[in-house]
């Protein structure tokens, strides 16, 4: 057997959309493709407890295709457990990256702390998964790379990142072993984005990982910004109050702007709207700092920003929810897993008045799923809760490629690859986006499952 062969291990996204890490080993290098937190289901959660099937000592290098947390949350127990190496994104990546680690070990701290105050963990006590000092301990690592420049791991291994749309910073990544050209598509971004650029596109792939979130769906054709103002000013006549929990990167910063532009052209009733989101606030800065990675210019970001209200504290949290004034609050988290949406779930999932307005994608055993599918009623810190509170749900606000932009981003392959994984999907997607390749291209495509390793020969 050749040493130098390529090995690939699937550590998450495989058979699930979140906890997206993919080993590949050659040429006595162990690469890590982005170190992801599983979410959603509690069997899926709890694998972020048990270690890496792989010692995270031999690993060499991690390459981060963009900073959501099913991509990056794992670094600071890599981190923890040994790893020494670099951590290469490109610059808004890692400066999102440091506010969403921040932001998950403060989180997961005072979910601890909560727990053992009321007493409804199982843990005696309850312990963060993390906390802010492994996150500290993480950030020496991080090395900033810029798009589009070949960067060496050794004479044999060499990568680079190209932009990809879906939040900014995000790319996709092609990471060259010998003869072999690997490309790991992260999440791919939309062709028509308000905020964004459209996502470049791959020529060559020997070994493909195409993620499929969206797998076996198509947005709509109606512009997001249509149905967002025809529900508003649905739930708007209700009189009540309208939550929105939305992910706090990009998501946010794009329901932001289709309200200011709602609010400019005067299509949307006069009510206020906040923006309760620490690590949303965070991301607008680095949208200030970055502005040729997105569409705004600086002026554009000041008006948008100054049209919706920022709460800051804590105590500014409880004080609105507490108001009985209609309004609009977009808060984090995006699949109600966590943060400050939970305190305004706690005040208005039991009013008939009030609406829960669900943007993004809901996995599965998460809360927004949860509401998606009819729950009677909802579990948070310890209690339940009854929904009375009107569903909605809005599509087409999705930061990921649907199946027709999946299929167009493969277009300018220039030759079949090799091997074809489609990762980061639950089963229907990943079904269906296999079926849709098989169609359109006639290609064979693979759906990996977890743990699972692959060998490719490299030439000698």
């Amino acid at each position: 057997m050749n040493d130098n062969n390529i090995k690939i291990q699937f550590l998450g996204a495989a058979g699930t959309v979140t906890g997206s890490k993919f080993l590949i080993t050659a040429f006595g290098k162990k690469i890590l493709i982005d170190c992801g937190l599983f979410q959603g289901l509690k069997e899926l959660r709890q694998l972020n407890w048990q270690p890496l099937a792989v010692s995270a000592m031999t690993i060499d290098v991690v390459l981060l295709t963009h900073a959501h947390l099913d991509h990056t949350g794992y670094l600071p127990l890599l981190v923890k457990h040994g790893f020494t190496g670099t951590i290469n994104g490109t610059s808004p990546t890692l400066q999102i990256a440091e506010i969403i680690l921040k932001d998950s070990a403060k989180i997961q701290e005072e979910d601890a702390v909560r727990a053992n105050k009321y007493r409804y963990s199982k843990h005696k006590p309850a312990i963060p998964l993390y906390g802010l000092p492994e996150v500290e301990n993480t950030l020496p690592l991080f090395q900033q790379q810029p798009l589009n420049k070949w960067t060496h791991i050794n004479e044999h291994i060499r990568y680079r990142f190209r932009y990809n749309g879906h939040i900014i910073g995000a790319t996709f990544i092609e990471l060259q072993i010998g003869e072999k050209t690997m490309v790991f598509s992260g999440d791919i971004g939309r062709e028509i984005d308000p905020l964004l650029y459209p996502p470049e596109k791959p020529e060559k792939a020997d070994i493909l990982f195409i993620e499929a979130t969206y797998g076996n769906r198509l947005h709509p054709t109606e512009p997001a910004i249509t149905n967002l103002e025809k529900l508003i000013n649905r739930c708007a006549a209700k009189n009540g109050t309208i939550i929105i929990p939305s992910f706090s990167v990009e998501r946010t910063q794009l329901l932001m702007y289709l309200f200011w532009q709602l609010k400019k052209t005067n299509k949307i009733p006069d009510i206020p709207i906040y923006m309760d989101s620490p690590m949303g606030r965070n991301v607008l800065e680095v949208f200030h700092r970055n502005t040729d990675w997105h569409k705004l210019s600086t002026d554009e970001c000041s008006e948008m920003c100054n049209t919706i209200k920022r709460i800051k504290s804590v105590d500014e949290t409880f004080a609105l929810a507490e108001d009985n004034t209609p309004k609009i609050i977009i808060a984090g988290s995006g699949m109600a897993a966590g943060g400050r949406v939970l305190t305004y779930f706690e005040k208005y999932l039991g009013d008939e008045s009030a609406t829960i307005l669900l943007v993004g994608f809901q996995a599965e055993g998460t809360r927004g799923r949860a509401l998606l599918e009819g729950a009677s009623e909802i579990k948070m810190r310890g209690k339940f809760y009854a929904v009375k509170a009107h569903i909605e749900n809005i599509e087409g606000l999705s930061g990921h490629a649907d199946q027709n932009g999946l299929i167009d981003w493969m277009r300018k392959l220039q030759s079949k690859p090799d091997k074809i994984f489609i990762v980061h999907s639950e089963a229907d997607g990943a079904k269906g986006l296999q079926e849709k390749i098989k169609e359109v291209y006639k290609w064979d495509s693979e759906i990996p499952v977890l743990n699972q390793k692959e060998e490719f020969e490299l030439k000698n």
